[in-house]
């Protein structure tokens, strides 16, 4: 059985993450999200930390941070922001089908590049008719000589029109499903466009938009893996992405009992501070225990990555820790907008960000119910 604690470098590595999180990026969380635009000035601050460094490695870079380092930087960046949490996953979720099935020209290319923060990616999988069904894609790549011509439309595209690289999974073979799907790495110079972006309910502050490819020429260079190890190599990704949002979900969650709790020291009702109230204080609780329990079980699944997953068990962990996670922020963002009452329902306190910021974490990267599906399988064959 694979187990964890955190060693005395993370332990330090958190507190770090902590009064960074407090003094640069949570100060300009409110206006991203107000005005739905990029937050620059996190991302920059994040750059100065070294922080998109993390998740790649050394020798192309990197910090060649482990996963649970990884998931202490989400997690506390979501504490602040999630929008500029999700910013610093994208990237690393769109390099990780080059890291691990890349050839050494496209690491030593691109791979220094994300970790010092000069370009940013993003992973082009669904598309407006095949989210949860992947297979369904419609996104095709033609060979032509030394090319690939790619036709086709993604759709809730993460850091569109931002990111420099995209990682575009369309069928290379239309006639045999999933067996069908190739990946390729796509600069956004070579004719990528962006049909719009969404008016989103949350994560305001991190672009999601339609990516459009028409007749867009890419090296054979560029494909990722072989003809048809597209949707092996998609689920493989995700598997170790997943705990990542759930490390983010965590994140605003621990936000969540964090503002609730100060709150209620400070507001007075009947002549003392509620917090003195055993009803209020007793739904403050089960949040921090939901959250903690969140927290353990996205380490565990990030644990599972960093020894290798020898018994096989990161796709069932990563998809539990990720809808749980997700659950749980969703959950007890609801309980902090109840416990400050009337206020919780307006913009002049964060915990309506929060709430807002959460559901997305139950939709991406595989919905809470296919992460079920995923579950179920492993325990029933």
């Amino acid at each position: 059985m694979t187990t964890f604690d955190l060693t005395d470098e993370q332990r330090l590595f958190r507190d770090t993450m902590r009064s960074f999180v407090d003094e640069r990026i949570a100060p300009h969380a409110a206006e991203a999200d107000r005005t739905s635009s990029f937050p620059w000035k996190s991302f920059e601050a994040c750059r100065e930390l070294e922080l998109p460094a993390l998740g790649i490695p050394a020798e192309y870079g990197g910090a060649g941070a482990d996963s649970v380092t990884q998931a202490i930087m989400a997690e506390e960046v979501a504490r602040g922001c999630a929008s500029t949490s999700v910013t610093m996953l994208i990237s690393k979720l769109g390099m990780l089908p080059v890291m691990n099935f890349g050839s050494e020209e496209l690491k030593r290319e691109y791979l220094p590049k994300i970790a010092s923060g000069e370009i940013q990616g993003s992973y082009c999988l669904s598309e407006a008719d095949a989210g949860s069904d992947v297979a369904s894609m419609r996104a095709r790549a033609v060979r032509d000589g030394d090319d690939y011509v790619i036709t086709g439309t993604k759709y809730w595209i993460t850091n569109a029109g931002i990111s420099d690289t995209y990682t575009v999974f369309a069928k290379t073979d239309p006639d045999t499903g999933s067996r069908g799907v190739s990946c390729f790495l796509v600069e956004r110079d070579w004719g990528v466009k962006i049909a719009k972006h969404e008016d989103k309910l949350g994560l305001r502050g991190s672009p999601t938009g339609e990516v459009v490819l028409d007749e867009v020429r890419v090296p054979a260079t560029h494909l990722i893996g072989k003809e048809g190890e597209g949707f092996m190599i998609a689920m493989h990704t995700l598997d170790r992405s997943r705990p990542g949002i759930g490390a983010q979900a965590v994140g605003i969650a621990q936000a969540c009992v964090d503002y609730a709790g100060g709150y209620m020291k400070e507001r007075k009702a009947f002549g003392e501070p509620i917090a003195n109230f055993q009803g209020l204080r007793f739904m403050l609780a089960d949040m921090a225990i939901r959250t903690e329990a969140s927290r353990a079980l996205v380490y565990r699944a990030c644990s599972i990555i960093d020894a290798g997953d020898p018994e096989g068990n990161l796709t069932y962990f990563g998809a539990a820790a990720k809808s749980f996670a997700s659950d749980t922020a969703m959950s007890v963002a609801v309980d902090a907008v109840q416990l400050l009452g009337g206020y919780g329902y307006t913009k002049d306190f964060p915990v309506e960000r929060f709430f807002r910021d959460a559901k997305i974490t139950q939709i991406y990267e595989g919905t809470n119910q296919i992460q079920r599906v995923v579950i179920a399988k492993r325990l029933l064959g």
